[in-house]
């Protein structure tokens, strides 16, 4: 039976002499004269030595500017530092200079088209025509342009012209549904709009033509449509003056590289938006830098990550995740992404380990719900494919037990590394993940990643090591969002990550680091269970729970009654032929009771036909919570962030009828 903190995989000599993050320890010693014999000793010194840490991955990676800087940081409060004052740059410059004949640029597979490479010499045309035509429709620097796109080579294409130009990009996947855009994307303004016509998933069409118009009718900003019809070729563009066909657009002469102007922008020009999942009201749109993603992606990437120029590096992402726009950054140091829309599962629970073996991947990336599909199925991916190229997994997007860091090398390789990592939306990287020069341990993210002062903060505000705590970032980071769009004075900014602890970043997550700087994030801490004074992360009763036959995904809350009393019901999905009987609701809570104590031991549990999530996969806590405490669904949720929004139908209920607990 596997434990957390087995070791799993320490890494050869071999391994460690040819890791980037050597090769930057080795460039440190020869160019700034700074020598460091450990990763614990490296990282110390990268969030004490802002100003140094950060100047010196500028030289390493070559980061461009097109005017003089004086400095790193010149203002090193939080919120508010101010990085590298004067530079003028680009991001997708730092992508198009990496444009190299012949070779790959990257490549993509759905479920109606077989692994296709998309070469440097098309992929940087396309980038220069659709730009100087963006150009030619008035789009200027600052001015919003969002897609209703899937992860397909012409996003990519889109979100490069667009920043190539100093506009900003901004995307929802084509599985939400209108009003999940509008509540997004409204707030913007934005000036165009790439739309496809529908996808594919799971072997099913999905005709998007009517949110589209939806979109459009909701959205008086729009100038300009460019439509790609995607689902099918014969479908028409909409029925508007403002539409225009990709095809069309990308109907141009080439325009030659050395007459490409790429917009210099300051190091704080708003690159991107992301969306915070707004389980509670409108998605926060959160906006990132030009020169704060440029760094952090090479970082994240070379040192973290341990991608090499050429290598070809695949995540299961749609581009209304984060990971999306990490996977377009691979671009920036050499790497190859290979791009997937569909069904992960689709047409066999094997699909993406035969296009792991079909384009060589080295790296592959995926969250720990596909490996309990994987499990299953029964696939042993190891055995039916050639995966000799495959050195790296990285498993995000939520808690990974002891058993899904192990399941990779009983079932994928032995010589792997486990790269998990954590992190978030917010700054669009991992706060903690994987060092490549370091052991893997089960159920246990490596170390904080460089630059990033992680720390778990308990009630007082102090750093605790082997206990349990709030994630906090003590020093900033040129990641970390300029601000929330539209956001006078930046209050509800500070509001979100400030106001508890005044000057430091608090993430929301619940966290632990053990004394070798292991690393545990154990779920949102606003869904935390505090029980007779003893706080539990959800975290710990799903993973216990994953192990139990017969429970396919669970949920639980603590409800904090009047009177001093609580209630905490366990909701449970079950397995196929499954039954909640009294023999399932024994083993549930033996199980509980001896992994942990006996306050992690249900007062009920309660079946379930599903569990409400948001669209990247979260499971709801908090506004289930919130629901059995009486408050109006309309205060607690907006089902349109809802990837099952019929989910809360049984919670709405229950909450009505239940009478397991009085909030009298």
């Amino acid at each position: 039976m596997i434990k957390e903190g087995d070791l799993l995989w320490t890494p050869s000599a071999q391994w460690v002499e040819n890791a980037n993050i050597t090769k930057f320890m080795k460039w440190l010693q020869d160019e700034r004269n700074l020598k460091f014999t450990s990763y614990a000793d490296l990282w110390q010194w990268s969030v004490t030595d802002l100003d140094g840490f950060w100047s010196a991955l500028w030289d390493y990676f070559s980061i461009e500017s097109s005017a003089p800087i004086s400095r790193a940081l010149a203002d090193r409060k939080m919120p508010g530092a101010q990085w590298f004052p004067g530079a003028r740059l680009n991001y997708a410059q730092h992508i198009l200079r990496q444009e190299r004949a012949g070779e790959d640029a990257l490549m993509y597979l759905s479920e109606s088209q077989p692994l296709t490479a998309m070469s440097w010499e098309n992929l940087a045309s396309q980038v220069r025509i659709l730009a100087t035509q963006l150009r030619r429709l008035g789009v200027k620097p600052g001015d919003r342009v969002v897609a209703y796109m899937p992860n397909i080579p012409q996003a990519i294409v889109a979100m490069l012209a667009t920043t190539s130009i100093g506009a900003v990009w901004a995307s929802c996947s084509p599985d939400f549904g209108s009003q999940g855009v509008l509540d997004r994307v409204t707030q913007l303004a934005p000036k165009v709009l790439f739309c496809v016509d529908g996808y594919r998933y799971g072997g099913k069409a999905f005709d998007r033509r009517g949110e589209v118009q939806e979109i459009l009718g909701g959205l008086d900003s729009i100038e300009h449509v460019i439509h790609l019809a995607y689902l099918d070729t014969h479908n028409a563009a909409p029925a508007d003056a403002r539409v225009r066909s990709w095809e069309t657009l990308l109907d141009h002469p080439p325009v030659p590289a050395d007459e490409f102007r790429f917009e210099q922008v300051p190091f704080d020009h708003p690159l991107w938006i992301l969306f915070s999942s707004g389980t509670t009201g409108l998605p926060k749109a959160i906006v990132h830098s030009h020169g704060g993603i440029l760094l952090e992606m090479h970082k994240l990437l070379a040192f973290h990550m341990d991608i090499h120029a050429g290598e070809r590096t695949f995540f299961f992402t749609t581009t209304g995740w984060m990971m999306w726009n990490v996977v377009a950054s691979s671009l920036l140091v050499g790497a190859c992404p290979v791009l997937y829309d569909g069904n992960p599962a689709y047409p066999t629970p094997d699909v993406l380990w035969k296009m792991a073996q079909d384009c060589g991947a080295s790296f592959f990336g995926a969250s720990p719900t596909y490996v309990d599909i994987m499990d299953k199925a029964g696939i042993v991916p190891g055995a039916r494919y050639d995966l000799s190229k495959l050195r790296a997994i990285m498993p995000a997007g939520s808690p990974v037990s002891p058993e899904c860091t192990a399941w990779f090398y009983d079932n994928v390789k032995k010589d792997l590394w486990i790269a998990t990592g954590s992190g978030g939306t917010d700054c669009c990287t991992g706060f903690v993940g994987g060092v490549p020069i370091l052991p893997v341990y089960a159920g246990e993210i490596q170390a904080p990643s460089l630059g990033v002062a992680a720390a778990a903060f308990n009630e007082r505000g102090e750093p605790v090591v082997d206990e349990v705590g709030e994630l906090v970032i003590t020093e900033p980071l040129p990641s970390m969002p300029i601000g929330f769009w539209n956001d006078p004075g930046h209050v509800r900014y500070r509001e979100a990550y400030f106001e508890e602890f005044p000057g430091v970043w608090r993430h929301g997550d619940f966290f632990r680091i053990n004394g070798r700087g292991g690393c545990f994030v154990l779920g949102r801490s606003d869904a935390t269970l505090n029980r007779q004074g003893v706080r539990i992360g959800t975290a710990e009763i799903y993973r216990a729970l994953a192990t139990l036959d017969g429970v396919e995904d669970a949920l639980i809350v603590n409800l904090d009654l009047p009177h001093n009393q609580f209630f905490m019901p366990l909701f449970v999905k079950l397995s196929a032929g499954a039954h909640l009987d009294a023999d399932l609701e024994k083993r549930i809570n033996t199980l509980l009771r001896k992994e942990y104590t006996p306050r992690h031991v249900p007062d009920r549990i309660i079946e379930v036909s599903c569990i409400p999530a948001t669209l990247t996969g979260k499971k709801m806590e908090v506004p289930v919570r919130k629901i059995l405490m009486g408050l109006p669904v309309e205060k607690a949720v907006n089902r349109n962030t809802m990837g099952n929004p019929q989910a809360l139908d049984f919670f709405i209920h229950y909450a009505k009828t239940q009478q397991d607990y009085s909030l009298g």
